[in-house]
Order: C-alpha cells, then sequence, then structure tokens
C-alpha cells in the first residue's frame, strides 16, 4: 500500500459520505494563509469526532490543541441546545485565527477559547468546577499526554468517552529504537491508559491523508466496574 492509494481512498469515501462544507474549506484556507501548521485532522476523522460527540450525547466537551479550530468546528456543530466546547490553544496567534474561524462558521457563542499552557488551565477548570465533560478530545503536545490523561479524569465522570489523536505516530510508538520525545510521550499515555482502573480504552490504526497513525479511545468506568 502507498500514499497515493490511501489519498485515493480517502477522497473515495468523503465524495460517497461527506457534503461539500466551504465553511470548512474557508477555515483551512485561513490558516494556510495565516501560516499556521497543517496538523488538523482530516475531514473523515472530523466527521468523526463529530459522530461520536453525537453518539454519546455530550452536552459539554473540552479540546486540547484548538490550533485553526477546524476539529473544533467539527466538535461544536455536534452540541445540543445549550452545549459547551471549551477549547485550549498554547499559541495567541494561533487562538485567534481559531476564533475568526469560530465566528465565521456561526458556533463562536458556544466555544470558550483559553489560551496558555494547557496543564495550567487544565487546573484552572478543575478549580473552577468547570467539569464534568462529556467529551474530551486529546491533540495537544504528545510529550505531556499522559499528564494531560490525569487532568482530564479529574473534569470528567463515568460514561465521559476520552479520545486521543496521533497515537501510533507512522508505527514508531512500537519500535523500541526510538527516543523521539513524542513517541515516548505516547508510550507513557499509553502505559497510564492501561493501568487506569476508571478507563477501558482501546487505541486504533488509521492511515489516509495524515499517513499512518492513530486514535486511542477510552470510556470512564464506574468506580468497581468489572473490565471492559
Amino acid at each position: 500500500m502507498t500514499q497515493e492509494r490511501w489519498d485515493a481512498v480517502d477522497t473515495y469515501a468523503d465524495g460517497a459520505l461527506l457534503e461539500a462544507d466551504p465553511v470548512l474549506d474557508a477555515a483551512l484556507a485561513r490558516a494556510a494563509a495565516a501560516g499556521l501548521p497543517a496538523q488538523e485532522v482530516a475531514p473523515n476523522q472530523g466527521k468523526l469526532l463529530h459522530l461520536l460527540a453525537r453518539m454519546s450525547g455530550a452536552r459539554r466537551i473540552l479540546e486540547l490543541g484548538t490550533l485553526a479550530g477546524y476539529s473544533t468546528i467539527w466538535l461544536a456543530r455536534a452540541l445540543p441546545p445549550g452545549g459547551r466546547l471549551v477549547t485550549l490553544e498554547a499559541e495567541p496567534d494561533y487562538a485567534e485565527v481559531a476564533r475568526a474561524n469560530l465566528v465565521a462558521a456561526g458556533v463562536a457563542e458556544h466555544v470558550d477559547v483559553r489560551v496558555g499552557d494547557a496543564l495550567q488551565t487544565l487546573a484552572a477548570l478543575v478549580a473552577e468546577g468547570a467539569g464534568p465533560f462529556d467529551l474530551v478530545f486529546l491533540d495537544a503536545d504528545k510529550q505531556r499526554n499522559a499528564d494531560y490523561l490525569d487532568s482530564a479524569l479529574r473534569l470528567t465522570r463515568p460514561g465521559s468517552v476520552i479520545v486521543a489523536d496521533n497515537v501510533v505516530r507512522g508505527g514508531a510508538v512500537a519500535d523500541p529504537d526510538s527516543d523521539d520525545p513524542r513517541v515516548e510521550g505516547v508510550r507513557r499515555f499509553f502505559a497510564r491508559l492501561g493501568g487506569a482502573p476508571e478507563l477501558t480504552a482501546t487505541a486504533v490504526q488509521t492511515v489516509g491523508r495524515k499517513g499512518w497513525d492513530g486514535f486511542a479511545l477510552a470510556l470512564v468506568e464506574e468506580p468497581g466496574a468489572p473490565p471492559g
């Protein structure tokens, strides 16, 4: 299999299952014009997040890693009336692009964009009693994913869903010779995920426009629930 074939399959599936979306296209164009890195989820992955939010009945969503707000728009569109999304971004310039995209998408009134170090912002959310969130999407720096998971568990409830992106790293997560800090961060995340009695989790590899990577998905369980 080649990247060309993966791209072709994504193009085919998107053409069959996703409608044209000028708002999302404009969000990507605005991000490119501002010089932001092209690290957003692919359209089919954005739709997956949207569906997960709807399937779980999420009314409150927490996202780590706003970038230009592309995945934020997908998630915000899944919110029911009165729903709320809090998204965390470390880079002020990125946050400004995201805010413009959220306004253009008509979802800004439902989204709180918070700028600063994610661990500090998460601690502030805990102090505010901001939870519980029904769905958490982790898509920030991978080096601290295990720390983000610990914070997320303080902001969720039994039944909450946690999704983490970029956990395969082109297969490097299984390469014992890799000393990439991002890979090491993902490994710590997997260790924490697998060792948490309050979580039932799995990971799924993906191929497509974003190359070879994958998601981890976890469900927060009731205390004392049998293993999933």
